[in-house]
Formats: structure tokens, C-alpha cells, sequence
């Protein structure tokens, strides 16, 4: 019995040049979201394109001589290779435990983009110039914990994985009933591979990665100041310095600390496919080779699909999840000088850090603002004295009226979201 192939002819499509490395980037991404999504790394059965530019990217986590010579390149943590770390926090200032650390870790970037992202609450007035923002956030009542699992987002949206692997499996049982062996081959050795190293790879575990500080430290208030906003965190020392130093950790199973020899194999596998693909596709008919690039086509969609999910606000939604969703409270301010006044506990080392300016107006500044800030009085003047202008001058005296406004604006606007 003989079947009529739907295309006949002697023409044959050329995908051997890009079947391995187009969509690459699209996989990449895709691939780096594994670990985010429950359930995520049963779904990886379809024929997925860029094979190869995946086998050279994750075939460098595995270590021994044998792998760094077929996978060349920079030895990085599985951590940093799925962007779960190795962003750079702003700089943290701890009000009473004197801590001064110029570069914070993973954590803090995540909170201090929560924070960036947060809706402020009052309506920007006052003399503007460069306007930024406080987000005070009260981090007392709540606990990340050493190897606690982080709780990941639900499949919904990987459950769009049915689409290419459906997709994949019809045009592969397609070449079966049209006996084309070529195109039925590659297409399920593009899934099966595709598919184990989904697995493979995604089967790691996240969990925090803390350290512990001393029973005996102070209180662990404090604010990250980056280049324009400052977020303000209060609490203990433990759950501040959670966020400040604490990381995302990638557990890999049995491979954790030997050499990733399962990855290694999966990335072989994935490279073997490219070759091979690359071999026979070609010798497929041409309605196989159709079956075959929409098989991709489709797949590729839906790498894309997952590339345009933001890594970073999917991990700072999780570590949002993990502190049981703390309220940010956040103001925009006109100036820096609102800004400090606005930042209030302990405005003294605040406000020398804030605004470290070394002249007789700012020095008269901050010790008068510290001072009413600091007041156990309802009523606080933020106003000009005698006192003040002692020893300054007419433009000074002038300069210092309109900085106290500002001071007053600022603590105003705290007053405000403080006693709604």
C-alpha cells in the first residue's frame, strides 16, 4: 500500500543552517524561568528551537576538565546563571546598630524594586527641584527562614506548555502516518531532549540562604539609599538583615556539590540533537520539513511568551509572598532636602549621611532640624530665630528660610501619612 505525500517535488527546504540557533535567546529566557513556576520542569516535552545556544549557556555549570573543554566559558554559581543572583543592592545604613555596607545583596535589590514600583501616596507640592521618593517599610512581624523553600508562583502560565508540546507531538505522529522516518525522528528527539533537560535542570529547589546576627545587636533600622529614592527599613536586626544579606539559593539535588554531571550529559544531549538534526533533516521530504519548522515555530512562540514574563518581578513577587506582603507606606518629596527631613528617626546620622554638605548654613540646618524632629512637644517651628542666624550672613540667613521650608514641607508630608 502506498500513501500520496501531500508535496511532492524535488525542492527541499535548507533549515539545517538555523534549526540549532534560531530562537536560542528566547530559550534561554524561557529556560531561566524553571525554577519559578510550580511544576514548571514536567513541561518542557516539546521540540524546542536554539538546542545549541541552550547547550553552550548550561553545559558551562558543569565542573571537571572533560566539560570545560566540550562547554568553555566562565565558571559561574547555578544561581547567577538563572539571574537569582548577582544584582547588586543599593547602599544600607544602620541607624543604630552604626552598619555601613556600600553594596547590599540580591534581596535588597528585589525590595528596594518593590519599593521603586509601589504607588506613592500624596500629591508632590513645595519648591521642586529633584524630586524623590521614601518608602518606609515595617519589616517587625515578619521572618525569612534559613532553608525555608521559597514558594513559587502557581503553573497557570506554564500550563501554555500543552500548546507547542501538543503541537509537537501532532506533527510528529503526522510523519509517522506519512512514513517519513527523517522528520518523525528529529522531531522526537527534539522533545525527548528538550525534555529532559527541562527536567534535569529544573529540578532544582530554592530556598533563602540568611545570616544570622547576634542575639545581643540593636535594633536593625536603617534605610537603602540609592540615587534619587531611599527606603526606609524598620526592624529587627535578624529581619533586616535577612533582606540586606540574605540570598536566593539554588539546590540542585545530588549535584549540589559534586559536578553537575547530569546537566553536562543534558546539555550533550541537546548538542548531539543539533548535530544530528543537522545531518538528517535534510533528507526529510518536504511536507516532513514543513512539520518539522512549524513544530519549531510554534515552540519558539511560546519561549517568547515566557521570555516577556519580567524574572526579576516574578522573584520579587515571590520574596513579596515569602515576608507575608509587608505595607510599604511612600511619599514623594521635591527635594533632597524634604527627602531627609521626611526620613525622621534618628534624623542626626540621617540627615549627615543624606546631606553631608560641610557649611554654616547646613550644619545650622541639621542640628535645628534634628532638634525639632527629636521634640517631645506637639507643636514643632521650623521657622527662623535669633538664634540661628547669629553669625550668618544676609544671603545665608536667606538660603537657611528657604531649606527650614523645605524641612517643614517634608516632616509635614511624614505627619500626614503617618496620621491619616
Amino acid at each position: 500500500m502506498s500513501i500520496d505525500l501531500p508535496l511532492k517535488g524535488s525542492f527541499t527546504l535548507d533549515t539545517s543552517g538555523v534549526m540549532g540557533f534560531f530562537g536560542g535567546e528566547e530559550a534561554l529566557s524561557a529556560m531561566a524561568t524553571v525554577h519559578l513556576y510550580r511544576g514548571r520542569h514536567w513541561l518542557g516535552w516539546y521540540n524546542s528551537p536554539g538546542s545549541y545556544t541552550v547547550a553552550k549557556k548550561f553545559g558551562q555549570l558543569a565542573k571537571s576538565r572533560i566539560w570545560d573543554g566540550i562547554f568553555p566559558g566562565s565558571s559561574v554559581t547555578p544561581e547567577e546563571m538563572f539571574g537569582l543572583d548577582g544584582k547588586e543592592g543599593p547602599r544600607f545604613i544602620g541607624v543604630f546598630s552604626g552598619t555601613d555596607m556600600t553594596v547590599t545583596g540580591h534581596l535588597a535589590y528585589l525590595t528596594a524594586q518593590k519599593a521603586k514600583e509601589t504607588e506613592y501616596q500624596n500629591v508632590l507640592r513645595g519648591r521642586i527641584t529633584t524630586p524623590g521618593s521614601v518608602s518606609i517599610i515595617d519589616v517587625d512581624n515578619v521572618e525569612l527562614k534559613q532553608g525555608d523553600n521559597v514558594p513559587t508562583v502557581k503553573v497557570f502560565h506554564a500550563l501554555y506548555a500543552a500548546i507547542p508540546i501538543t503541537s509537537s507531538l501532532a506533527a510528529c505522529l503526522t510523519c509517522a502516518f506519512i512514513r517519513d522516518w527523517f522528520a518523525f525522528g528529529m522531531i522526537l528527539l527534539g522533545m525527548v531532549s528538550s525534555g529532559l533537560s527541562c527536567y534535569v535542570i529544573g529540578s532544582g529547589k530554592l530556598h533563602f540562604k540568611l545570616v544570622k546576627p547576634s542575639s545581643y545587636a540593636p535594633r536593625g533600622d536603617g534605610f537603602l539609599l540609592t540615587h534619587s529614592d531611599i527606603v526606609i527599613l524598620k526592624g529587627a536586626e535578624k529581619e533586616v538583615t535577612s533582606i540586606t544579606k540574605g540570598q536566593l539559593a539554588l539546590d540542585m539535588g545530588n549535584n549540589h556539590d559534586e559536578e553537575f554531571n547530569a546537566i553536562g550529559i543534558c546539555s550533550l544531549l541537546l548538542l548531539s540533537q543539533f548535530l544530528t538534526q543537522l545531518l538528517l533533516v535534510p533528507q526529510a521530504t518536504l511536507f516532513g520539513q514543513i512539520m518539522f519548522l512549524s513544530s519549531l515555530a510554534v515552540s519558539w512562540a511560546y519561549n517568547s511568551f515566557l521570555s516577556s514574563l519580567e524574572n526579576e518581578k516574578i522573584q520579587t513577587d515571590i520574596l513579596w509572598n515569602s515576608l507575608n506582603s509587608p505595607l510599604i507606606t511612600k511619599s514623594v518629596l521635591p527635594n533632597r532636602t524634604s527627602q531627609a527631613a521626611y526620613a525622621y528617626f534618628k534624623p542626626t546620622k540621617i540627615l549627615e549621611y543624606m546631606i553631608p554638605n560641610d557649611t554654616r548654613v547646613w550644619e545650622v540646618w541639621r542640628a535645628h532640624v534634628a532638634k525639632q524632629v527629636l521634640s517631645k512637644g506637639r507643636i514643632r517651628d521650623f521657622g527662623l530665630c535669633q538664634e540661628l542666624i547669629t553669625d550668618l550672613e544676609d544671603e545665608e540667613q536667606q538660603l537657611l528660610t528657604q531649606l527650614l521650608a523645605d524641612a517643614e514641607y517634608g516632616y509635614g508630608c511624614y505627619q500626614n501619612i503617618s496620621n491619616p
